[in-house]
């Protein structure tokens, strides 16, 4: 019998229960089938990843080339039965496809798929390169970590800020360096602007590569001030996000996600995605009561 729920249009959509219990498995991690679903997942990352590792090793990659070649098809089919059972089990598959971790499902099973049509030995190094992607594969763990959750949610309350500091330091950066290339000029290594420009970015990032460096007094008096406005700026973007934090571990936070867009970190006793507008459909626990 097919379930009914609505959209956020108000109006009543047809769900069929394998699909929602396809779901239930493989995006929410309440019950004992979805734990179970993400640990084996998880197990299967850890040793995909050491594998591409360890197969970058020349000495172990010649000795253990076929065993490697079959571990690595044996990953990729079963990171691709994951990436299409997550598509046909949520409920708008574009915004999956397209969102950060539909990239790196993505980026995690494409590699090995294009070396196919990449044979000639003139592209040898392209298909090094695009095997080298299979350690994006890592980044799957994040949708593990419990706590990566309310950070991602922190980066993005704090967006706004963090984009009027990036305006500002890309300001004084400019301001800085053309300052520093009408003193110093081309003489003493400021050859131009952007090069001036990226002497005080790593000046004001406290880096200080050393490559380039200023001569005159008053070019030394100008590197003095941008090394100690440096250390003010450093801790401003770790206060804006440890703000937006503070606030989000004020307020619990639903862990479920939206069957529609996939969306998380709704409100504790939220009932619609505030992102979409579809109805939540809640986790049984029942099954974790004993647990």
């Amino acid at each position: 019998m097919d379930l009914k729920e609505k959209d956020e249009y108000g109006k009543k959509n047809i769900v069929n229960p394998w699909r929602l219990k396809l779901y239930e498995i493989i995006f929410e991690s309440d019950t004992i089938d979805g734990k179970n679903f993400d640990i084996a997942l998880l197990f299967a990352i850890i040793f995909s990843v050491i594998a591409v590792t360890l197969e970058s090793v020349k000495s172990i990659g010649n000795e253990y080339g076929n065993i490697f070649l079959f571990v690595e098809w044996f990953f990729t089919i079963l990171f691709t039965i994951e990436y299409v059972l997550r598509i046909i089990s949520v409920g708008k598959p574009v915004r999956y496809i397209f969102s950060f971790l539909g990239i790196v499902d993505l980026l995690a099973i494409l590699p090995t798929y294009i070396s196919l049509f990449l044979p000639n030995s003139q592209y040898f190094l392209v298909i090094r390169i695009i095997r080298l992607l299979r350690v994006f594969r890592i980044f799957k763990l994040a949708r593990y970590i419990v706590e990566s959750r309310i950070l991602v949610l922190a980066l993005k309350a704090s967006r706004p800020k963090i984009t009027v500091f990036l305006v500002t330091i890309l300001s004084i950066v400019i301001i800085m360096g053309t300052l520093m290339y009408l003193i110093e000029g081309e003489q003493n290594g400021f050859t131009s602007i952007p090069r001036s420009v990226y002497w005080a970015i790593v000046t004001l990032t406290t880096v200080g590569y050393g490559d380039i460096a200023p001569k005159t007094i008053l070019g030394q008096a100008l590197a003095s001030c941008i090394m100690i406005m440096g250390y003010g700026i450093i801790a401003v973007p770790t206060g804006i996000v440890t703000v937006e934090l503070a606030q989000l571990k004020k307020e619990p936070l639903n862990i479920s996600t939206c069957r529609q867009c996939s969306y998380e970190g709704h409100d504790i006793d939220a009932k619609y995605c505030k992102y979409c507008g579809a109805k939540i459909t809640p986790v049984d626990n029942s099954q974790n009561k004993n647990t």
